[in-house]
């Protein structure tokens, strides 16, 4: 399998990204802003429009039509929580929200096997959460915004047991691990 973009342009991009991705292989999107990072991972998932290029798995590009099976190949983890009811400019979602999508709860998730694949993950509690929710959706495609470095090593093995990983982030412990750094 492998996860393409080509010439994409998000709103707020400078520039468009093109890249290939295969089974096995971390790409790490960098430069640019935090905002237009998360938008391109969120435009990888059909929940943002591209307003040029295209992107494919298995070289099917994503449609309206498509993007609900897309979805159900890809995990994301985004890069944070809010409490519910704050306000902020980009809302991420709460962990409730999380846990209420239903591609996560069509996923036998205990409270133990959450709790040791938060372990593994190497982040903090949050962070360690909603990577770790992601990660038990076994999906062949892991988005991961704005990962901690203690998570490096965790996504690299995620990586070699034949998932594509795609994170956003600018930490140069991240960018080392990554297979394809993207400048944005």
């Amino acid at each position: 399998m492998l996860l393409e973009l080509n010439d994409v342009l998000v709103e707020g991009a400078e520039k468009t990204v093109s890249m290939i991705v295969r089974d096995r292989q971390v790409a790490c999107l960098t430069g640019g802003t935090q905002g237009v990072r998360s938008q391109l991972l969120l435009a990888m998932l059909g929940l943002v429009e591209v307003k040029s290029g295209f992107v494919s798995i298995g070289g099917e590009p994503l449609s309206r039509k498509n993007a609900r099976t897309f979805r159900k190949m890809m995990a994301y983890a985004p890069s944070e929580l809010v409490a519910d009811g704050e306000v902020t400019v980009y809302e991420p979602p709460t962990v409730q929200d999380v846990f209420n999508l239903k591609a996560n709860r069509d996923v036998p998730i205990s409270n133990g096997i959450l709790a040791e694949e938060m372990k593994r993950t190497g982040a903090s509690h949050d962070k360690a959460q909603l990577l770790a929710v992601a990660v038990l959706r076994k999906c062949p495609v892991l988005l991961v915004d704005s990962p901690e470095a203690a998570s490096a090593d965790y996504l690299r093995h995620l990586a070699d047991e034949g998932r594509i990983v795609v994170v956003a982030s600018d930490d140069e412990t991240v960018l080392r691990m990554a297979d394809e750094v993207i400048e944005m």
